[in-house]
């Protein structure tokens, strides 16, 4: 393969044609790097493609513009959204990005390091085109990084009878396909690629780590805020029934095909709605007992089992494994209602969300320190737990003896009080003068706890090490991520009384 430069352009070659991409800052110097964006991994899925496995793309002639982001499969405005992430119109809508500050071919095992970032959004949302996932922090310092796009919603996770199961799933795994094969050409080594994501991509990563089919794709998983869907195939059948019922035609492939893409969407966003009326504790107690509608779906074949049951089977044993989350994902959605639920005693709030008995009694035990700041922060961190902390601490256990990390972000932002979800991904890519910062880290985010969480994963995507202890069930070792960051010993000693010995 060959790599040429002219001014502010650059090509490289892929196995399906050349592409040219832009360099940011002038070659050669400190902190340049190269951005080649929306490049197809996979035909467009539409028409015959529409639910059907994702088909490597067809090899194209000349030099293909890699300027501007591709189309994502997230369509229309978002809304207003923690993380930016704008939606891109289009049809070919699997692609990636590759953010490299070396542009230029290397051979086996002398290439950089490589992170393959998946977004998350609950599996229906999200967009790879957000400013927050520009690799240039990562090639500032030695670490080519990728991001993709997947199909999202039903059109990616619904069940359909003669369609195959996890088309979204497919797509990833495609993707990481088209990085080992690719990732060389732009200066990356693909034998040192490292997966991560976060909230629903934190759980993505953690359904890749115990899948038998991606293990020879990845060498290491960075789990942010991970959020797994662990669908039953019987619950992903009754939802793409009702779906089909709903919008009047056989749940097949020619039956939803019939239904346009606005269609699909305006049904899934009726299906899976929270409960009317808006009350933020039954929807969320809603969420806790019956899981996500849409996500990958535990098929028996690509997806064997459930995520922690697949790693306690030892699936992804012989990969380092970081993951956390943040200490108050969710507490803000009852930020409006702190005034009217100081009155209300924790104990009885907690067992309205489900937390009863001896358990609801040892954590509240477990938890003193934020019981203090009142019933919102503590409901608030109950919801988190269940959600998200939880799932962090029984992969960790599950894992045994295999090269775990456990993390804490604690940092609270100014803005919201408490370490809520999206918080730390403008520290994890050290990106904190990007766009809509400051709208959840304030207008002063401390650059030094961006060193600390950024300069982590570096060096764990470099040497499967991210700096501090290794978890292990007696000493339950986490970093907590705060100013000042420190380790600890059980550092989430407060998520323990709802995990199973």
């Amino acid at each position: 393969m060959t790599q040429t430069s002219t001014g502010t352009l650059v090509e490289a070659d892929t196995t399906a044609g050349r592409v040219r991409g832009a360099w940011r800052g002038e070659p050669g110097t400190a902190g340049a790097s190269a951005a080649f964006l929306g490049i197809p991994f996979a035909e467009a899925p539409v028409g015959e493609l529409r639910f059907a496995a994702p088909v490597p793309h067809r090899p194209w002639e000349g030099a293909r513009d890699a300027l501007d982001f591709g189309a994502t499969a997230q369509r229309g405005d978002p809304g207003v959204t923690l993380i930016p992430e704008p939606s891109v119109p289009g049809e070919s809508t699997l692609n990636v990005n590759v953010f490299t500050p070396a542009p230029a071919p290397t051979a086996v095992g002398e290439g950089l390091p490589v992170l393959v970032y998946v977004h998350g959004g609950g599996y229906f949302a999200g967009s790879p085109a957000s400013p927050w996932y520009d690799g240039a922090a990562f090639n500032r310092d030695g670490v080519v990084t990728v991001s993709v796009s997947y199909r999202l919603g039903f059109d990616g996770f619904g069940w359909i009878a003669d369609a195959p199961l996890n088309r979204g799933v497919l797509d990833w795994l495609l993707a990481l396909e088209w990085v080992r094969d690719n990732v060389a050409a732009f200066g990356g080594d693909p034998a040192r690629v490292t997966i991560a994501g976060q909230s629903a991509g934190g759980g993505a990563v953690l359904a890749l780590l115990g899948m038998p089919k991606a293990q020879p794709l990845i060498a290491a998983v960075y789990s942010i805020s991970g959020a797994a869907a662990d669908v039953s195939l019987a619950d992903a059948e009754a939802f793409g029934r009702r779906l089909a019922e709903a919008g009047g035609v056989e749940p097949t492939r020619a039956g939803l095909s019939r239904l346009s893409e606005e269609r699909v969407l305006e049904l899934q966003q009726k299906l899976t709605a929270s409960v009317e009326g808006g009350n933020p504790l039954d929807g969320l107690r809603s969420f806790i007992d019956g899981g996500l509608s849409l996500g990958p779906v535990i098929d028996g074949d690509l997806v064997p089992m459930a995520t922690v049951e697949a790693i306690r089977a030892g699936i992804g044993a012989d990969k380092p494994l970081v993951l956390g989350a943040t200490d108050d994902e969710f507490s803000m959605i009852l930020d409006g209602a702190k005034d009217k639920l100081r009155w209300v005693p924790a104990r009885y709030l907690l067992g309205k969300v489900g937390l009863k008995g001896g358990a609801r009694s040892a954590y509240l035990a477990a938890n003193r320190e934020v019981t203090r700041r009142g019933t919102a922060a503590i409901v608030g961190r109950y919801l988190t737990d269940r959600m998200f902390r939880t799932l962090a601490l029984r992969i960790a256990r599950a894992r045994g003896a295999a090269p775990t990390w456990l993390y804490r972000f604690s940092w609270r932002s100014p803005n919201f009080g408490s370490a809520v979800h999206c918080v730390d991904v403008p520290f994890f890519f050290d990106c904190l003068g990007a766009e809509r910062v400051g709208a959840i880290a304030g207008e002063h985010p401390p650059q030094a706890l961006a060193d600390d969480v950024h300069g982590g994963a570096v060096a764990f995507v470099q040497h499967g090490d991210p700096g501090w202890s290794r978890f292990t069930d007696a000493a339950g070792t986490a970093r907590v991520y705060d100013t000042p960051s420190r380790t600890a010993a059980d550092g989430y000693a407060g998520v323990r009384p709802l995990v199973a010995p």
